[in-house]
């Protein structure tokens, strides 16, 4: 199972981590994901000064937004998981 952790500390949470958490609580279950993918919440991964701190696999994901987040998951995230 892989895992993507997404940063609720205080600056993720102003640029609106909660509202991420949520879209991709939303897309692993639309895509049944549930048995390849696990989402993880932490606080601050020291990117405080890109977007929202995601990480799949402990890579870096830069630039993640409320606007961009499902387009990031079904790109960097999605075809890479099997």
């Amino acid at each position: 199972m892989k895992t993507v952790t997404v940063c609720v500390g205080s600056s993720c949470h102003l640029k609106g981590s909660y509202q991420v958490v949520q879209s991709y609580q939303k897309l692993i279950q639309t895509e049944h994901l549930e048995d390849k993918l696990t989402l993880k919440a932490s606080f601050c991964q020291g990117k405080c000064k890109g977007g929202i701190a995601v990480t799949f696999e402990g890579e870096y994901l830069p630039d993640v937004s409320i606007t961009n987040c499902e387009q990031v998951f079904r790109e960097r995230i999605l075809p890479n998981l099997d």
